[in-house]
Order: structure tokens, then C-alpha cells, then sequence
């Protein structure tokens, strides 16, 4: 008991402390549950639940039971959907702002996750009980007098419920896109320097390198960033720092700009779609491969190219 007491002191100090102050407020050491926040919560949930799940099935009489069954199903959703498309959607949500300049309502991102967290536990979590039941998966049928008949019903049920989260969320970004509230450069008051630049931002990023000394520029550095200077105005340059200490030791060109990456890319993904169906691909799919490799690194006659 003491040394939680200890634990519980020191935590509540260190959220009294200026670095969660900075920039914002004595609040800025406690979470605020927004939507891209709740997204992120259920990814914890949703992850602890479908990892315990599956550490249950490294115990091999229990697998052999369960094995091919509805419960290897709920496991493998749990951690696949709810461990991997909500992070997503909580980034979808965080970077809305940014990528639009404009605010997702968030009425109906709270209700968008509420329903995709409900539908996603009432779906998928029924199935381990299916699975223990003697369920198999890769049925498309069942017979109506199983036992596992009403909660295969329950299951199909709250899909309807997950399908209508998403649907909210699709109309929330496509509404918002188009006519929701500008949003600003930094509407969570972020401390990087991503939150710099304007809402949506330019093709440039910043047409002048930002100079930064420390993790939360934002925050530490009010109003303007001081900016790097001495580099050229004919063409585009980067700053070379030293890895420990940041500090400026070389400018480095950068290259125009170029279709043929593009190509490459086009060329590469087409070869290894193809070699899935024939290993003739490796050798025939090679060629277009080089050829846009031979266009990508053939010498430009430009100092940026050439640097």
C-alpha cells in the first residue's frame, strides 16, 4: 500500500510539472477523450483482449479442441480488426484536420466509435463462446436445430451495429470535407512541427527550414520558429546535422522532381502480382523494371540531380 501511495505521489508530481504545462494549460498531463483518443482506447481493448486469447490456444489439448472452430475466428478479429483498423481510424481522425483544414464534427465521431466499439465486442466476442461450443468456421450454413443457432443469430445482429459506426464515419469525414469547420494550423494545440505549417499544407511543406532545440518546438518556442539560413535560392537544399547534437554541418541538394519512381513502382508491382500466378514473371517483369531504374538514376545534367 505504501508504495503505491509513493507511485500515485510521484505520477501526480510529475503531471504538476512544466512539461506537461507547456504551451497548454495545467490540464495538459491528463487525456482528453476525443475522438481520435477513444479510437486509440478501444486499440488497447480490443488488443489485450484478442492477445489473451490467443495465448489460451498455446495450451494444445485446449487448441485441439477449439482448433477450426468460431473461436480461432473471434481471436483472430479481435486482433486484426479491432487492434489494427481502430489505430487507423484514431489517425484518420488526428490527421482529418491537417490533411482537409477542416473539422470532423465530433458528435459523430463519438457516436461513430461508440457504435464500431460496441458492434466490434458484440460481434466478435459471442464467437469464442460459439467456438467453445463446437462451432466450425468455413461453414457458409448451419442447421436451425445446432446449439450455437441463437447466438450465430446474435453475431449476424450486431454486425448491422459495426456496419452502422462505419457508415456514420464515411458520412462524418465526407460531410466534414466539404463544409465542416476550419480547423487551423494546430487545432490540438500539438507541440511537433507537423502543426507548423498550414491546414491543409503546401507541396513544400515550409518554404523556409524551421530550426528547432528541443522534441516540443511548439510549445517551447512561442510565436515564430527561428528558420536556417546561408542555403541557396536557385534550387532546393537540405541541412546535414550532426546525430547527437543537431548541429548544421553540410547542405545537401535535393533532386528535381520526377515521374519516374512512379514508373518503377507501377513496373515492381505488376512483376510480383504477376509471379503469384507464373515464375516466368521474375524473368519478363524484369525488364520494364530496369528500364525505369535505367530512367530514374540516368544522369539529369542538373547540379541537383548530379550532387
Amino acid at each position: 500500500m505504501r508504495l503505491g501511495q509513493e507511485f500515485l505521489d510521484f505520477f501526480t508530481a510529475l503531471a504538476a510539472t512544466e512539461v506537461f504545462d507547456a504551451g497548454v494549460g495545467v490540464d495538459s498531463g491528463r487525456p482528453h477523450f476525443q475522438t481520435p483518443l477513444l479510437w486509440i482506447v478501444g486499440f488497447i481493448v480490443f488488443f489485450i483482449v484478442g492477445g489473451l486469447s490467443g495465448i489460451t490456444v498455446a495450451a494444445i489439448p485446449f487448441d485441439q479442441q477449439v482448433n477450426a472452430s468460431y473461436y480461432i475466428v473471434a481471436h483472430f478479429h479481435f486482433v486484426i480488426f479491432g487492434a489494427a483498423v481502430f489505430p487507423i481510424l484514431g489517425g484518420l481522425y488526428y490527421w482529418f484536420p491537417k490533411v482537409t483544414g477542416r473539422m470532423y464534427h465530433e458528435g459523430a465521431g463519438k457516436a461513430s466509435f461508440w457504435l464500431s466499439f460496441l458492434g466490434t465486442w458484440l460481434t466478435f466476442f459471442p464467437m469464442h463462446i460459439a467456438g467453445i461450443e463446437g462451432m466450425p468456421r468455413r461453414i457458409y450454413t448451419y442447421q436451425p436445430d445446432l446449439p450455437w443457432h441463437g447466438l450465430n443469430l446474435f453475431v449476424s445482429a450486431s454486425a448491422a451495429v459495426l456496419a452502422a459506426g462505419f457508415i456514420v464515419f464515411f458520412i462524418d469525414v465526407f460531410v466534414s470535407a466539404r463544409s465542416g469547420n476550419p480547423a487551423g494550423d494546430n487545432p490540438w494545440d500539438a507541440p511537433t512541427l507537423e502543426w507548423a505549417t498550414s491546414s491543409p499544407p503546401p507541396a513544400y511543406n515550409f518554404a523556409h527550414i524551421p530550426v528547432v532545440g528541443s522534441a516540443n518546438p511548439l510549445w517551447e518556442q512561442q510565436g515564430s520558429l527561428d528558420v536556417a539560413n546561408g542555403l541557396h535560392t536557385d534550387r532546393r537544399e537540405i541541412v546535414i546535422t550532426t546525430l547527437t547534437t543537431a548541429e548544421p554541418q553540410a547542405r545537401e541538394s535535393s533532386p528535381q522532381n520526377s515521374i519516374w519512381p512512379l514508373f518503377a513502382a507501377i513496373a515492381t508491382s505488376i512483376m510480383l502480382v504477376w509471379s503469384i500466378f507464373s515464375p516466368w514473371a521474375v524473368v519478363w517483369g524484369s525488364i520494364p523494371v530496369a528500364i525505369t531504374l535505367v530512367g530514374w538514376f540516368w544522369p539529369k545534367g542538373t547540379p541537383e540531380d548530379e550532387a
